[in-house]
C-alpha cells in the first residue's frame, strides 16, 4: 500500500491481482462475506470490489469516514478469515484522504 491519510475522509483504491486460477477461486469464495461484513461497518461510506475484464483482477475502491474507521476496518480484516485466505495475493492499493 502507498500513500498516506491523515484528515477527513479516507479512500483506497486499486487492485487485487491474482497470479493465479487457485487465488482467483479463493477471491470468489471469500468476497461476498467481506463485502458484506465491510458495509456494515461504522464509518464505512462505500466499499466496491469488482472483477475487472481481467479474470485474475478485481478492482477496489473504499471510503470510510474518517482515519479511525479506515484504521477499524484494516484492523477487523487483519483478523477476518478473508484475509487468512487472501493475504498472500498481491495488492496495488492507493491511500488518500479528502477533506
Amino acid at each position: 500500500m502507498t500513500g498516506t491519510a491523515t484528515g477527513g475522509t479516507v479512500c483506497l483504491s486499486g487492485d487485487l491481482i491474482c497470479a493465479s486460477a487457485a487465488e482467483a477461486a479463493i477471491v470468489r469464495q471469500y468476497l461476498p462475506e467481506h463485502i458484506r461484513l465491510t458495509r456494515a461497518e461504522p464509518g464505512c461510506l462505500s466499499f466496491e470490489v469488482t472483477q475487472s475484464g481481467d479474470p485474475m483482477i478485481w478492482r477496489v475502491a473504499e471510503r470510510f469516514a474518517d482515519r479511525a474507521a479506515f484504521d477499524a476496518h484494516q484492523t477487523r480484516t487483519r483478523a477476518s478469515d478473508w484475509w487468512a485466505a487472501t493475504a498472500a495475493i498481491r495488492r496495488n492499493f492507493r491511500i488518500w484522504h479528502e477533506e
